[in-house]
């Protein structure tokens, strides 16, 4: 299936929340995502209209989408900019963060997790103010399928880890992709 691999426009926020709480409500997503459905489906309409307006306006948080030949969204992913100094790694080189990465059950295996996250790093490496050498994300120690896949797009575990937010007998790992 080919898919058009786009940011979310301003007028497509109501689209963006349907995928969002879709997300929330899959049955990974206790693993895959840091908040709930309850708390994201309380979100007030302003929150949405931000969002999808910011990745119009090619800003960060930036939300891309695959979309399918009949118009439906098979997936999502959304990329940032951390400045430099905001984790402990020290005033090195700002970095993007990958997060909210989400493919409907029914466009799994599609290779469209590959194309959503070619367009978020390509987006990151497009960056010169503040420029981007290096991609990361957090993944459960229990999503092993997000782990395969993060490793075939080249990303290494960097030997950082954090407690689940939700569950704090539960590990995430760091992973990283430095500019090549």
């Amino acid at each position: 299936m080919g898919y058009l691999i786009r940011p979310v426009k301003a007028d497509e926020w109501k689209r963006l929340r349907e995928l969002r709480l879709a997300a929330l409500a899959d049955p990974v997503a206790r693993i895959a995502f840091n908040e709930s459905f309850e708390k994201v489906a309380a979100y007030p309409d302003e929150v949405w209209q931000r969002r999808a307006g910011r990745s119009d306006e090619d800003r960060d948080p930036l939300t891309f989408i695959g979309e399918g030949p009949d118009g439906g969204w098979g997936g999502m992913v959304v990329v940032l900019v951390e400045k430099e100094g905001a984790d402990e790694r020290g005033g090195e080189e700002p970095w993007a963060h990958i997060v909210g990465v989400y493919v409907r059950p029914e466009h799994r295996g599609t290779g469209l997790a590959r194309e959503l996250f070619a367009a978020a790093v390509e987006w990151a490496w497009s960056r010169s103010e503040p420029a981007v050498e290096r991609v990361r994300l957090w993944v459960h120690e229990e999503n092993e399928r997000a782990l395969a896949l993060y490793r075939s797009l080249g990303f290494v575990e960097t030997g950082r880890t954090m407690a689940d937010p939700k569950d704090g007998t539960a590990i995430e790992h760091e992973m990283a992709l430095e500019r090549a």
